[in-house]
């Protein structure tokens, strides 16, 4: 599974919780904004908070932020900080 990591968009930043079949825990600025679901290449689907289910809302927010996460590269990880002890 893919680890955790920060995006910006809009000025915002916001932590990316990868979890399974393409649902994504999202904070924003520190604090839990909610789950979010790929639906398709360019739109994204917030989840229900109690029922996990998709709400198909067309939210341009949780569009933008899955569309930064579709875009994101991990950074590669040196070799000489592994090896620093």
């Amino acid at each position: 599974m893919q680890d955790p990591f920060d995006i910006l968009v809009s000025g915002i930043v916001y932590s990316v919780f990868p979890e399974e079949n393409n649902v994504y825990t999202i904070f924003k600025a520190g604090a839990e904004f909610g789950k979010i679901e790929k639906d398709t290449d360019n739109v994204w689907l917030k989840l229900n908070a109690e029922t996990e289910t998709p709400m198909f809302d067309n939210d341009a927010e949780v569009d933008a932020i899955g569309q930064a996460i579709t875009n994101y590269v991990p950074e590669e990880e040196d070799e000489d900080d592994e090896n620093f002890e």
